[in-house]
C-alpha cells in the first residue's frame, strides 16, 4: 500500500480542492433501508446505518475508492509512514471548510481523534484507534500520528467512519453533541433527522475527491420493518431499497417475470460480510476437538446458502473472505466441500465417542437477520441426519444471547461480522487472543504473538498473504470456529437509477454522491 522510505506517500486521487462539483442530475434521490441511525456523533456510532451517515457527511483523511480496498487521500493531500510504520504523517488539502463556514485545520483532526478516544463511548469507534500514542500538529496543514506499535492497517482504520473529522468549536471535547445536529466537511449536510427519515443536501463548499451527481438524498428509515420497505419500493415511494430486504424477497424480485415490467432492477455487489459458527473450546462437549471436527465434516454449506438464503450468499471456507488479501480455502482443504459422515464417525470413534453427541445450537434472529434461526435449525438437522448427533436449536433475544455467551453458557453459537475496513487484519485480530469478540476461550500464541504482530508491521499488504494463510491453516486444524457463508450485497432500484454498482463493494461505503437518474 505504501512504498518504502521515510517520505513514502499516498498521492491524491481525482478531483481538485479548487473545484465545486456541478450537478449532472437535479433529481433528489430517495433511499430506503430497514436499519435505523443510532447516532449522529462520530464518537458514538459503530453500526451500519450510522456509518452510512458518517461516510457522507464527514470527511476522513483518507477514503476507499469505489471497488478498492487501498485507501486514498480525501481531506488529506498526501499521507505516509516513517519510523518503521510507527509514525504516520498527513498533509491537508488547501481550503477545507466545515459546512458552517469554519476552516478545517490540523487542530480539528487532532481534536477529533483525541475526543473519540477520551469519550470512549461503548458504542463508539475508540477501539479502532487504540494504537495511537500521541498526535501533534506542527502547522495548520500537518498532522503527525505516533503509534504505540507498528500498525500498517492504520490508514484503513482512519479511512473508515472512525476517522470522521469534526469541528472543534462545535463538538464538546468530553461528551457527545446532542440533538441530532452534525457539522462536517463531506459532500452532504444533514438537514434533519428523526426515526422515520433523514434529509441530506449537497454541501457546495466540499473539497475532496467525490463527484456529486444528484441534488440531495432523502434516507427513509424503516426500523426493521422489511415488509414496509418492500411495499415502499413496489409503490414507488423510494428509488432504492438498500439493506433490509429479505433473501426471499431479493430472490423473488430477481427472478420475477414482472420485475422488468414494474421497472425494478436488482443490483448485486460484492460484500465482505461473513458468518461463523463459534465453538466454546472450554465447553464440556464441543471442547473436545473430535466433536468439532465431526461437525466440520457434516455441515453442508451449499444447502444453507441455497435453501435458507436463496443463493444470496456463498459458501465460505476461509476466515478471510473472497476479495480480501489473504483469502484461502483452509477449511475446504481440511474438511471438503460436502458432508462426509464416514470421516465424522471415524474421528468420533478414534476419540472414544460412540454415543450420539447431544448439543444445542444457539441463535438470535434480532441481530443477524430473520433467517438465522432457520440456518441453525438446518445445521441441527444436518447433524442429526448423520445419526451421530442429537442436536437442537434454541433462539433467544440478543441481550440474553450476548449475556449467555459472556458467561460461557453456550457451547455452539453464531456470530456475524461486517468489517470496519477491508483488510485481513479486521477478520483475524478481533477473533483471537484474550478478550476476543467471539468470547470462546480460544487463544493460540503463534497467532497472537507472531502472526498478528508480524502482519501489523507490513505496509505492503499484498505481502501478508502467506502469514494469513498460515493463520487460517492453524485455525482449521484447531477449530475454534467454522466459517459458514460470505454475503453478497444487494440493492433493488427503479430501472432509471444509475451509480449503484459504485456503492456496493467490500469497503461497505454506500456513496450517496454516485447516485443519479437517467433522463
Amino acid at each position: 500500500m505504501i512504498s518504502g522510505g521515510l517520505a513514502a506517500v499516498l498521492l491524491a486521487g481525482c478531483g481538485s480542492e479548487d473545484q465545486i462539483w456541478p450537478f449532472e442530475s437535479k433529481d433528489r434521490m430517495v433511499v430506503g433501508m430497514s436499519d435505523g441511525i443510532l447516532a449522529t456523533d462520530p464518537a458514538a456510532g459503530y453500526d451500519p446505518g450510522t456509518w452510512l451517515l458518517f461516510n457522507n457527511v464527514f470527511q476522513s483523511l483518507l477514503s476507499f475508492p469505489p471497488g478498492g480496498s487501498i485507501p486514498v487521500p480525501e481531506a488529506a493531500e498526501e499521507c505516509g509512514f516513517s519510523d518503521g510504520s510507527k509514525t504516520y504523517t498527513c498533509t491537508l488539502r488547501d481550503g477545507l471548510k466545515f459546512s458552517n463556514g469554519h476552516s478545517l485545520t490540523s487542530a480539528d483532526v487532532k481534536y477529533s481523534f483525541d475526543r473519540a478516544i477520551k469519550i470512549n463511548d461503548p458504542s463508539g469507534p475508540a477501539p479502532l484507534l487504540s494504537t495511537i500514542s500521541s498526535i501533534s500538529t506542527p502547522d495548520d496543514k500537518t498532522v503527525v500520528f505516533r503509534l504505540k506499535v507498528p500498525d500498517a492497517t492504520f490508514p484503513s482504520k482512519i479511512a473508515s467512519g472512525a476517522g470522521s473529522i469534526v469541528d472543534r468549536r462545535v463538538y464538546p471535547k468530553d461528551k457527545l453533541l446532542k440533538g441530532g445536529k452534525t457539522v462536517g466537511s463531506g459532500p452532504y449536510k444533514l438537514d434533519s433527522i428523526d426515526k422515520s427519515k433523514a434529509d441530506f443536501s449537497v454541501y457546495s463548499g466540499y473539497r475532496g475527491t467525490a463527484e456529486v451527481k444528484n441534488s440531495g438524498v432523502t434516507l427513509k428509515l424503516f426500523q426493521g420493518d422489511q415488509k414496509a420497505l418492500r411495499t415502499a419500493l413496489e409503490e414507488g415511494d423510494v428509488d432504492i431499497a438498500y439493506r433490509g430486504l429479505t433473501a426471499k424477497t431479493i430472490a423473488a424480485l430477481d427472478t420475477s417475470p414482472t420485475a422488468e415490467k414494474d421497472g425494478l432492477d436488482v443490483v448485486q455487489g460484492s460484500s465482505a460480510e461473513v458468518q461463523h459458527m463459534v465453538f466454546n473450546v472450554s465447553d464440556p462437549v464441543v471442547g473436545k476437538l473430535a466433536v468439532r471436527k465431526a461437525i466440520a465434516y457434516l455441515v453442508d454449506r451449499y444447502a444453507l446458502v441455497s435453501e435458507v438464503y436463496q443463493s444470496t450468499a456463498t459458501p465460505l471456507y476461509s476466515i478471510v473472505p473472497v476479495g480480501i488479501t489473504g483469502h484461502g480455502n483452509s477449511f475446504f482443504n481440511t474438511y471438503g466441500d460436502s458432508p462426509q459422515p464416514k470421516k465424522a464417525k471415524d474421528v468420533l470413534k478414534e476419540a472414544g465417542i460412540t454415543d450420539k453427541v447431544r448439543i444445542t445450537l444457539w441463535s438470535t434472529p434480532s441481530r443477524y437477520g430473520p433467517a438465522t434461526d432457520d440456518e441453525l435449525q438446518t445445521i441441527a438437522d444436518q447433524l442429526n441426519e448423520s445419526g451421530l448427533f442429537d442436536a437442537s436449536m434454541r433462539s433467544v433475544p440478543f441481550n440474553e444471547y450476548e449475556k449467555g455467551i459472556a458467561e460461557g453458557k453456550y457451547g455452539v453459537y453464531v456470530k456475524g461480522w461486517v468489517p470496519d475496513y477491508p483488510d485481513p487484519d479486521n477478520f483475524t485480530q478481533p477473533f483471537f487472543g484474550k478478550g476476543n469478540v467471539l468470547s470462546n476461550n480460544y487463544e493460540n500464541s503463534d497467532i497472537t504473538k507472531q502472526i498478528i504482530p508480524q502482519t501489523s508491521s507490513m505496509t505492503d499488504r499484498s505481502n501478508t498473504r502467506t502469514p494469513f494463510i498460515k493463520l487460517q491453516d492453524i485455525v482449521a486444524r484447531q477449530l475454534p470456529l467454522l466459517p459458514l457463508w460470505q454475503g453478497k450485497q444487494y440493492a433493488v432500484a427503479k430501472e432509471n437509477v444509475r451509480g449503484l454498482q459504485n456503492c456496493l463493494d467490500t469497503s461497505t461505503v454506500f456513496r450517496f454522491w454516485e447516485l443519479s437518474t437517467a433522463d
